[in-house]
């Protein structure tokens, strides 16, 4: 609870505010709340790579929308590229308590916003629920960092129910499974904690699960229910439209779209969706509105794009299969005035020269120019060839034009990144490993299982930190009753992995004990270690 004494004194914490008396007045703040490792800053675009290049415990971020760079374009940007660690906490700070800002500014998740100006007993409380917090949940966010979701899933496990993070917990728990394809089990974890406490936020996560498992009545229910109690959840509207859409329903997704964008009208993603569904239910004049706003806003933003200028130029082919000859002169030429404008503007995207050639070729097969559209075909084939990754036109043709695309994308086989990027390093995986070794044999067994985890994703074909986890999650099974099925699914998991790897005989010795040990009844296990860990 947030009345525990917090010791600031080994927290790192970075204060980034363009306001040099604001800043000064925090800064002393901070000092006085006991942080000693402080670093306060102006805002500018050096700050992204400070974030990324370091790792601060605590980030106060404050916004003032007449800078030239925002703490919003800061926030959003930071998201955008992976920069905001889960084990890390940032607070957004702003004067501009505006229904606008501060919708935007939720669409990036921080973990809190604070409201300027505010006194040094207000800091000092968000201060200790959001520490608090992050050392509770310390293990599931290390977890979530390395990208070891299974293991984070386990660590939610841990959290008591007495604890006041116990209902957070469950929410990121039933997240995590929704990610690992599991929304069953995440519907298991919520619905009964949603009708205890009628918390929104487990709410939404519930109708995420339902919409996975397609029960998409039900999710419908669900998130009106939400938007009707609680009408700047926007995320619900979101997620609302996906289901319309994911139902056939795409009149009432755009309706939807429509009244999130009214209310939440700074994210391009969100406007950039409203575009889309517009142009397939052909309500064109909505769809341009949406696309020339993104492109306002993409003026100072991460998203900035060429995509809502071919999306705008699309528009303006629409508009000319119904309009007479004289018409069509005028949006013919707003088709190339847009299409200029992007190329004007984004000189150097090779990808872009693709697709408005391909859009060109379009609008010429529109008006019968046989000869025209293979000409911008074929120039459109030529830049493709030279891209790193070619694109596959008649797919993207379908995407430019604003239908619906028949073939859903193929699932990638390829195990999920971690946030941030972390490269494969075979002596650093190693190294962890032996750090996880170490852990285990003076008995921290969770912080072993993290490290093992974080070894696997410096190297997925580390099989002495796969049969490690193996047989801790076999211990974990036979030591404790609880979740003792998702466990052995675990040891299953990692066993299973290790089949698909060339091995060393101790390696193989030790897969094939752990293989029988998992046939065996758990009462005839032997007590305490299954045997020596791989080094």
């Amino acid at each position: 609870m947030a009345s525990r004494t917090v010791d600031y004194s080994n927290k790192s914490v970075l204060l980034i505010d363009s306001s040099g008396n604001l800043r000064s007045t925090i800064y002393y703040m901070l000092r006085e709340l006991g942080v000693k490792n402080l670093l306060a800053t102006t805002v500018n675009d050096k700050v992204l790579t400070l974030i990324q290049e370091s790792s601060y415990d605590i980030i106060l971020l404050g916004h003032n929308s007449s800078d030239s760079v925002t703490g919003m374009q800061l926030l959003e940007e930071a998201r955008y590229r992976g920069y905001i660690r889960p084990t890390a906490g940032w607070i957004f700070m702003t004067s501009d308590a505006s229904q606008e800002v501060v919708l935007h500014a939720i669409d990036s998740r921080p973990d809190d916003l604070l409201t300027r100006p505010f006194t040094i007993d207000e800091l000092k409380s968000r201060l200790d629920q959001l520490v608090l917090r992050k050392q509770v949940l310390r293990p599931v966010e290390q977890s979530i960092e390395v990208g070891d979701l299974e293991g984070a899933v386990i660590a939610c496990d841990d959290i008591p129910r007495h604890d006041s993070n116990y209902d957070y917990a469950c929410r990121l728990k039933a997240s995590l499974l929704i990610q690992l394809k599991r929304p069953d089990e995440a519907y298991e974890v919520l619905e009964p904690l949603f009708w205890q406490t009628q918390d929104k936020e487990i709410g939404l996560v519930m109708a995420e699960s339902l919409a996975a498992m397609n029960r998409l009545n039900e999710a419908k229910e669900l998130l009106g229910s939400l938007i009707e109690n609680f009408p700047l959840l926007i995320s619900a509207y979101d997620l609302l439209a996906k289901v319309h859409e994911k139902n056939g329903d795409l009149d009432d997704a755009r309706d939807i779209l429509k009244q999130a964008t009214s209310k939440s009208p700074m994210g391009i993603p969100r406007q950039m969706e409203l575009g889309r569904v517009a142009t397939q239910t052909r309500v064109l004049d909505m769809a341009e509105g949406a696309y020339r706003k993104s492109i306002q806003l993409g003026r100072r933003s991460c998203y900035r794009s060429p995509e809502p200028y071919l999306r705008l130029a699309n528009i303006r082919r629409l508009e000319m299969l119904d309009a007479d000859s004289r018409r069509q002169i005028d949006l013919r030429n707003d088709f190339d005035v847009v299409l200029n404008n992007a190329e004007f503007a984004f000189p150097r995207d090779n990808t872009l020269k693709v697709r408005s050639n391909l859009l060109r070729a379009k609008i010429c097969e529109d008006l019968g120019e046989a000869s025209q559209a293979q000409q911008f075909r074929s120039v459109a084939n030529e830049h493709n060839q030279s891209l790193e990754q070619p694109l596959q036109l008649d797919r993207e043709q379908l995407l430019l034009s604003g239908d619906k695309v028949p073939m859903l994308e193929p699932e990638t086989t390829q195990e999920p990144a971690a946030k941030g990027g972390v490269r494969r390093d075979h002596a650093m995986s190693d190294k962890v490993n032996r750090l996880g070794v170490k852990h285990y044999l003076a008995g921290k067994l969770s912080q072993a299982i993290r490290y093992f985890g974080l070894a696997i994703e410096y190297d997925p074909g580390n099989v002495p930190a796969l049969l490690n986890l193996a047989q801790l999650f076999l211990e974990a099974a036979r030591d404790n009753a609880s979740k003792r099925d998702e466990r052995f699914r675990m040891v299953d998991r990692y066993l299973r992995l290790t089949d698909r790897l060339p091995l060393e005989p101790a390696e193989k010795l030790r897969q094939t004990q752990l293989l029988k040990y998992r046939k065996q009844p758990l009462d005839t296990l032997p007590p305490g270690s299954l045997g020596s860990l791989l080094r």
